[in-house]
């Protein structure tokens, strides 16, 4: 039996994670694990290498993951197999997603990069190599860092889950400007530890490495178990002059780093527009609590503020921005504490309440910068729903005098429109993961944009004598990050003369620098381990984020020209962005495709209306498409939008549905049951312990139907999370995502997990009960769960859906009348008069007449 080795890295501008999953004690060797990082001016160039030995006498397969930031861009890849080496091509995507559509539909595999969580992204590729045969992995990817509070942070989580004969973790960091402070911190770190821990560190380089021993790496001396688990953490700073910065430049090109410090902070005119929708209830809504209890008491006393709620309506805290004064404080705390989740979603109305209040405010400081903080978990479904409208109405309601920040939280909002929608307001966009730290990640964002002091700052240089300059105007400059600004020199220039201007809460400011060309380029010669061409390849890495970030907002025709611009530097420097993808060729010719996800790649899908008064039912990813518009005389049933975790009105199909079907054992009948969802909205509904199964459901906010099942088996130890918008398999702490979108299947142990596009999701092991659900999309997206093979059940089951499965009698009818409407049935010893009617049949398609049933009414 062909065995299984998981070797995983992850690693981002300021995280690497490396781990290897084991199934058992391998035959094949990992026998060395290298990351070579060189962190140079903020720019990171990383190289993970992995050497692994098959030392059994048969084949196996070895498997190499990577999570890398998610801005990061992937530069190279290869593999080599005795001596062979298949390297990575980057190509433009549209070509190579065009060769790969052709190499999938003769059975070849998907492709290797796909979006983790909030920070990371995972790069995943297997092979076979033959017995006694060795492959070397080898991924290089680069990013430039960015300066978050004041530090730059490289965190490595360690998690090799074996000992490693070589292994070794190498940061190099140069930064010509001086290093300020570093320091390194760990969670597993023993004694024995820490004397293969060595950092080297002078006025401007640094070298840390960590290089265990075998003996080191062991809990003891006769366990072969591993000690490295946890965090290693290393942390720095650069020194700053209180000049215009500090300019850097490599052959012909430039980089300019500017981060002012001990300057006065503007006074902030801040307005909080939350969402209290009914898909905000429970967890969402209490973390939101949390957090902005938390922010409040951050507010400076010279800060004015207010806040705006919302679901169908939109509800003002006060009619005008308040001074942050201890009484005011604690008055809002009070509003905050009371916040309760229920109703629709008007962002527009808030939003531009929201602008209003502002326009009328009155007694703010003349100096001082207003922003809006939208906090949103979901769409618009109350007011104007179309967000082209609302980016429309906003943007001119703003004009440009107000910053707008949008953060969504979790995944049914449309991260798209959110960020399409603050970046062209002068804000960010920011999704909050639904993890147990979502409060902090609230409070975190607050501080990185609660200490503003600059605004409008222009960064000048010699028009005639420099190419390519990247983004050089700014909104606004916070206090511990940095702006950054690279082009390229033409050759005849001696010296760079540049000149900042910008305002600080004080007074309006003028500030120069010169650089002399030549002993700027001195700085980085014969630096050993320094990648000499770097600020080019760092000034070809700024110029495509911000042409892409610029085209998220660009009317259609100039969004083509800026990506096409992006796509030209993507191929000239081999960068896998959106728009280019690494073709990895292995053995037998077989190719795989890594492409770059966005943010707005990983959502739900979407049912926003854009475009126009009509819309197409499904989502924009991962949901089916109607082509079909809805008008005329049907257009009163398409009217509401679909969101399950919404208060939406009720459509008379969706009565038609019951929650739950199933068949009697031994019996030829239906029965519908339905839940009483004031009781709970998570029911427990069927466990078998002889089966090793249970499954649970979640019944929707607004909608009487279950919008998620989770199905738990012991043996495997698997868990299956079902949703209406994707299909979560986790095993051993490894989690992998299933789309409605395609057809597709996964089978760990002998559990088969099978998706039919757009239709079911199955779950099945021998010699236990199939489990099948359902996908309903209209007029809400829900999901209906049903059995098969269902004698296989135990007498031991039960659950509110389990107990019909071994205690349920449904009274026969003496008179044998097919026609009653009435029967009793008798459940677990209750007996209860259940009714016949008929019921659309969610096993079946959209379009199956309806079904005759008993329907039966229960509170768990």
């Amino acid at each position: 039996m062909e065995q299984r080795t998981l070797l995983a890295l992850m690693v981002f501008s300021s995280l690497i994670i490396l781990s290897e999953t084991i199934d058992q004690k391998p035959a094949i060797e990992i026998y060395s694990l290298h990351v070579d990082c060189k962190v140079t001016s903020r720019f990171a160039h990383t190289v993970i290498t992995s050497k692994i030995v098959n030392r059994a006498n048969e084949s196996q397969e070895a498997t190499f993951e990577v999570e890398l930031p998610k801005t990061a861009f992937i530069t190279n890849f290869s593999m080599s197999i005795d001596g062979e080496v298949y390297p990575g091509i980057i190509k433009e995507k549209a070509a190579a997603q065009n060769e790969y559509d052709t190499a999938v539909s003769q059975g070849q595999s998907a492709g290797l990069v796909k979006i983790t969580d909030r920070k990371l992204e995972k790069f995943h590729v297997s092979v076979n190599i033959a017995a006694t045969s060795k492959v070397t992995f080898e991924l290089t990817y680069e990013e430039l860092l960015k300066r978050q509070l004041g530090k730059y942070e490289l965190l490595i989580k360690v998690q090799p889950k074996q000992l490693v004969k070589h292994f070794q973790i190498d940061v190099h960091i140069f930064e010509p400007q001086g290093i300020h402070f570093l320091e390194t911190d760990s969670t597993f770190m023993t004694n024995e530890l820490t004397e293969a821990l060595t950092t080297v560190q002078n006025e401007t380089k640094a070298h840390i490495s960590f290089k265990p021993t075998l003996d080191q790496q062991k809990k003891n001396s006769e366990l072969g178990e591993t000690l490295l688990n946890g965090d290693f953490v290393v942390r720095y700073d650069v020194k700053r002059e209180a000049t215009a910065g500090d300019i850097q430049i490599v052959n012909g090109y430039f980089v300019h780093y500017f981060a002012p410090q001990e300057m006065p902070v503007f006074p902030k005119n801040v307005i909080f527009v939350i969402d209290r929708s009914g898909s905000m209830t429970g967890r969402k809504i209490e973390q939101t609590r949390d957090a902005l209890l938390k922010i409040l008491q951050d507010l400076r006393p010279e800060d004015h503020f207010s806040f705006i709620t919302f679901n169908n309506k939109v509800v003002e805290w006060k009619s005008s921005l308040l001074p942050a004064t201890e009484e005011n404080v604690a008055s809002a705390a009070a509003l905050v504490q009371t916040l309760t989740a229920r109703g629709g979603t008007d962002i527009n109305g808030a939003l531009l309440t929201a602008v209003g209040m502002l326009e009328q405010a009155e007694g703010l400081p003349e100096r001082s910068v207003s922003m809006i903080i939208l906090l949103t978990d979901g769409q618009p479904t109350s007011g104007e729903r179309n967000v082209e409208v609302i980016q429309e109405n906003v943007q001119k309601a703003i004009n440009g005098k107000y910053a707008l920040f949008c953060l969504g939280f979790g995944f049914d909002v449309s991260y798209k429109f959110l960020e399409k929608m603050a970046l062209s307001n002068g804000g960010i966009a920011r999704r909050i993961y639904e993890n147990a730290d979502a409060a902090l990640q609230l409070q975190g964002f607050y501080q990185e944009v609660a200490t503003p002091i600059l605004m409008q700052i222009e960064m000048q240089y010699p028009e005639n004598s420099i190419e390519g300059l990247t983004k050089n105007n700014f909104k606004l400059f916070f206090e511990g990050s940095e702006i950054i600004v690279s082009g390229k020199i033409s050759d005849e220039l001696e010296l760079l003369p540049v000149e900042i201007k910008a305002q600080s809460h004080t007074s309006n400011l003028t500030l120069t620098e010169e650089a002399n060309v030549k002993e700027k380029e001195q700085v980085f010669q014969n630096q050993k381990y320094i990648f000499g061409n770097f600020i080019e390849r760092l000034w070809a890495y700024l110029n495509i984020q911000q042409l892409l970030e610029k085209a998220i907002s660009a009317q259609e025709e100039d969004q083509k020209a800026l990506e096409a611009q992006a796509l030209d530097l993507s191929l000239q420097y081999s960068f896998v962005t959106p728009l280019t993808s690494m073709v990895v060729t292995k053995p037998q010719q077989q190719e795989e495709l890594a492409n770059k996800p966005t943010e707005a790649d990983n959502e739900k899908p979407s049912s926003l209306p854009a475009g126009g008064t009509h819309r197409l039912m499904g989502g924009l990813r991962g949901g089916r498409r109607h082509s079909e518009l809805q008008t005329g005389s049907n257009r009163k049933m398409f009217s509401t939008v679909s969101r399950f975790r919404e208060a939406v009105i009720a459509q008379p199909i969706a009565n038609e549905y019951p929650q739950l079907l199933l068949q009697l054992p031994r019996q030829n009948e239906r029965i519908c049951l339905n839940i009483d969802k004031r009781a709970q909205t998570s029911v427990h509904l069927l466990s078998d312990p002889e089966q090793g199964l249970t499954v649970t459901g979640k019944l929707g906010h607004g909608i009487n139907h279950f919008v998620q099942f989770d199905i738990n088996y012991v043996n495997p130890p698997v868990q299956i999370h079902v949703y209406t918008h994707a299909i979560l398999v986790s095993y051993n702490n490894n989690n992998s995502w299933l789309s409605w979108a395609k057809s597709a299947s996964s089978t760990i142990q002998g559990l088969r997990v099978s998706v039919e596009k757009e239709r079911s999701v199955t779950a099945s092991l021998p010699d236990t009960v199939t489990v099948k659900i359902s996908l309903v999309r209209f007029p809400d997206d829900f999901l209906g769960l049903y059995f098969l093979d269902t004698e296989r059940f135990s007498d031991k089951v039960t659950g509110v859906l389990g107990q019909f499965y071994s205690k349920a009698q449904l009274e026969s009818d003496s008179s044998n009348d097919q026609s009653a409407v009435e029967r009793l049935l008798r459940v677990s010893g209750s007996e209860h008069k259940v009714s016949r009617l008929h019921k659309k049949d969610y096993r079946l398609k959209s379009d199956s007449e309806p079904v005759s049933c008993w329907s039966i009414d229960l509170t768990p």
